[in-house]
This record gives C-alpha cells, structure tokens and sequence, in this order.
C-alpha cells in the first residue's frame, strides 16, 4: 500500500472508527486520540493489511486495546471520579450518535457493549467479531442478545423516566 491509498483509507475509515471507539469507550477525544495512534501503528504494518474491512479491524482492535491500557493505568492510579463519568458522557452527547442510547450502552457490561458496537456500528459479523475479539460464535451470539436485552430494559426505564 502506497502513502496515497494509507491515506484515502486513513480519510475514509477515521471517523468511523473513531465513531465506533468511542461508543465503546465513552470519551470521543481519547477514542480520537487511540484510532490516531492505531493508523500510525499501521503505518509501519501497511504492507501486511490486505483488505480494508481487515485494515479497519486492525485499526479498531488495537485502538481498543490502546483504549484498555491507558484506562488500566489510570485504575492502577485511582479511582475514576464521577466527575469523570460525566465528562465521559458529554463528549458522547456531541457525536453523530443520539446520547440517549450511547448513555444506555455505556451502562452494559463491556464485553456486551463491545459485541453491539461492532456488530451494529461497524457492520461486523458475528464471524467477524469472533475473529476480531477472539471469542467463540456461540459466546459473541449470546453477548449479542444479551446486550440487545440489556439496552431494551435500560432505554425503556429512561423514556419512563425512571433513571436519573
């Protein structure tokens, strides 16, 4: 892959990925911040990434696992605050994504939330998000539904304004 093609898919896959990340995560700037420095990983691995729905999913799983890292090291330092929680969710009320739902997902366990984002955000397969996250079909199935039963309840108990 030459520098033009890494960066047409740079232009074209950015912000989705960075769509799909911050669902997951929370926080639109670090998710911003970990798919950057996702593509400069892939930078030095361009040769090796065939196609762009696998170039994405590389993108993605190491933006995630940057993600994961960074929070492990603030946990190893403290607590997050609750004032962290709700800065989280402001950034999610300015995406593309409706913060009611981005509020409900971030209320699921996460490897529930993982399953929902990929499979509804980024158009993955079940297949393709047991590749991706190393989990069995039946395991990603079962998230999968759970999830969708999760957020249901959640999304019902806010429009009946029973969560504050």
């Amino acid at each position: 892959m030459d520098a033009g093609e890494f960066d047409r898919w740079y232009a074209g896959s950015y912000p989705r990925l960075v769509a799909q990340l911050t669902a997951l995560i929370g926080n639109r700037a670090e998710a911003q911040d970990c798919v950057q420095e996702a593509f400069i990983r892939a930078w030095d691995k361009a040769p090796r990434l065939d196609s762009t729905g696998e170039r994405d999913a590389w993108v993605r799983t190491t933006a995630y696992r940057l993600a994961v890292s960074r929070w492990r090291r603030v946990r190893r330092g403290r607590e997050l605050s609750a004032r962290t929680a709700v800065t989280g969710y402001d950034a999610l009320a300015r995406s593309e994504v409706r913060a009611d739902v981005l509020g409900a997902l971030l209320r699921l366990p996460i490897d529930q939330r993982r399953v929902l984002v990929l499979h509804y955000f980024a158009d993955r397969s079940v297949a393709q998000i047991a590749a991706e996250t190393g989990a069995p079909e039946g395991t990603v199935k079962a998230r999968l539904h759970r999830g969708r039963l999760a957020l249901a309840d959640i999304l019902t108990q806010s429009a009946h304004g029973s969560i504050r």
